[in-house]
């Protein structure tokens, strides 16, 4: 008789107590370690040709480990303190004028960023949901949707900032579709975006959106407008933005690890993920020279997370 697995069986190796990250995210797709899904389905061939059949391949995906360690208690519980702290940055301004205190030309900045941004904020999170819905592994879909979490969060948060900026500018929210849609420095933007929403390789996907693309946005759209609105003295919507950005950090740094161990697991995966860069460069680099102008900002190399191989956007 062979002997009874104990709980948690899979994470003996460690030879120590398994955290609750440990616990909540080993091994949740039972399906990959099969060879696909138990029954056929119609998205079976889809999976097999743009999970399965990624050119970004390893073996030791469920060895990626969040440095956060994101459970969705821990989640909930850091989503809870950011929320109130913007909150109550947002309820500040509704309980004054703050927002008649704005220059004219820095509430036009904000409007032609702000409120197409949404649009762009949509895509981002799309991408991120099927990222995680493709993943080959539980940690890389868990970190993924927390991800989308995290761009829901922020499109909640702008929307209710472009509501308060509607009482002196009503047709705010109108704009903002127009300008996307139309606007000469958001098209390269949008074209990168939707470009995104069709790449259907996992892998591909991932380097496109976490390395290459939102790098790019989230410096250009939190930080450097968020260093704008000081320099101008409108310095609510600077910590609103700056509070934003936190999110970005912990998604670059579960990015870096995700790609070391690519490059360290398989090291072919080094000249697959530097031919993907290199094939997005030019998308990103017309995207941020376009979008400069609405932030007001110069443009700078888009930025990349590095690997243990170097930058290899350089590559």
């Amino acid at each position: 008789m062979k002997p009874t697995r104990k709980t948690y069986w899979h994470l003996g190796a460690t030879r120590r107590l398994p955290s609750d990250y440990d616990i909540a995210t080993s091994r949740l797709l039972y399906y990959v370690d099969r060879g696909g899904f138990a029954v056929d389905l119609p998205t079976s061939a889809f999976y097999d040709r743009h999970q399965r059949g990624s050119l970004l391949r390893s073996d030791r995906w469920d060895d990626l480990t969040d440095p956060r360690g994101t459970t969705y208690t821990k989640y909930i519980d850091l989503a809870c303190e950011r929320e109130a702290y913007v909150g109550r940055l947002l309820a500040s301004i509704e309980a004054s004028d703050y927002d008649r205190g704005l220059a004219e030309d820095w509430t036009e900045t904000l409007a032609v960023t702000l409120s197409p941004f949404r649009f762009l904020g949509h895509g981002l999170q799309m991408a991120a949901a099927y990222l995680g819905q493709m993943a080959p592994s539980g940690r890389i879909a868990v970190a993924a949707l927390f991800q989308c979490g995290d761009e829901i969060r922020r499109i909640q948060r702008i929307a209710y900032r472009l509501a308060q900026l509607a009482r002196r500018r009503p047709e705010i929210a109108a704009e903002g579709r127009a300008l996307w849609q139309a606007d000469a420095r958001w098209q390269p933007l949008r074209w990168a975006v939707e470009r995104l929403l069709v790449t259907y390789d996992w892998g591909e996907a991932f380097v496109a959106l976490n390395a290459c693309l939102k790098p790019m946005v989230d410096d250009l759209f939190l930080r450097d407008l968020a260093a704008r609105a000081e320099r101008v003295h409108d310095h609510l919507d600077a910590q609103i933005l700056g509070s934003l950005f936190e999110d970005a950090e912990w998604q670059r740094s579960w990015t870096a690890e995700l790609l070391a161990l690519a490059e360290m697991s398989a090291p072919e995966n080094s000249a697959i993920i530097a031919r993907w860069t290199r094939s997005w460069r030019p998308l990103v680099e017309a995207a941020l020279q376009a979008a400069s102008e609405l932030v007001g900002a110069e443009p700078h190399p888009a930025s990349r997370q590095p690997t243990p191989q170097g930058d290899v956007a350089n590559g």
